[in-house]
C-alpha cells in the first residue's frame, strides 16, 4: 500500500520478471518515469520560454508596489 488508497500488486513472476499492477483512484495519475520526466519538463518550458518574461513581469509588479 502505498497511503490510503493506492495498492501494488504482483501480478505475475515468470523467469525473473515481475508484472505489477497498480489500483488507484483515477484522479492519481500514475506515470512509468521517463514519461514523467517528460511532462515534467515541457511544463516548465511552457512556463517560462524567455526569461525576458520573467524580468518584464518582475517589473510589472514592482511598479504596482511603488503606486501603493
Amino acid at each position: 500500500m502505498i497511503g490510503d488508497n493506492i495498492e501494488v500488486k504482483i501480478l505475475k513472476v515468470d523467469n525473473g520478471v515481475v508484472k505489477i499492477g497498480i489500483v488507484a483512484p483515477s484522479a492519481v495519475k500514475i506515470y512509468r518515469n521517463e514519461v514523467y520526466k517528460t511532462i515534467a519538463e515541457q511544463n516548465i518550458g511552457a512556463v517560462i520560454q524567455d526569461t525576458s518574461e520573467v524580468a518584464s513581469l518582475k517589473e510589472v509588479f514592482n511598479n504596482v508596489n511603488k503606486n501603493r
